[in-house]
C-alpha cells in the first residue's frame, strides 16, 4: 500500500459553495416568479373584471321592476 504525500497548499477546495448555492436559489425563485406571471397572464387575464362600481352593484341588486305586481297595492 503506498501512502502518497499531498501537499497541502495545492489542494483545491471547492470554490465558495454558499456563493453558488445562493445564486443557485435566487435564480430558482425568480424563475418560479416568472413562470407563475406567465400562466397568470395566459389564464387569468383575459377575462374581464366585473363591473363594481356602485351603480353597477345597485343594479344588480335592485329589485325587477316588471316582476309579478306587489300585494300591497290591492285592499
Amino acid at each position: 500500500m503506498s501512502m502518497r504525500y499531498v501537499n497541502p497548499s495545492r489542494v483545491e477546495l471547492p470554490r465558495r459553495p454558499l456563493r453558488r448555492l445562493g445564486r443557485e436559489l435566487i435564480l430558482l425563485v425568480l424563475a418560479k416568479i416568472a413562470l407563475l406571471t406567465l400562466i397568470w397572464w395566459l389564464a387569468i387575464a383575459v377575462y374581464e373584471r366585473p363591473d363594481t362600481r356602485p351603480a353597477a352593484i345597485e343594479h344588480l341588486l335592485a329589485p325587477a321592476s316588471a316582476s309579478s305586481p306587489s300585494t300591497t297595492d290591492h285592499p
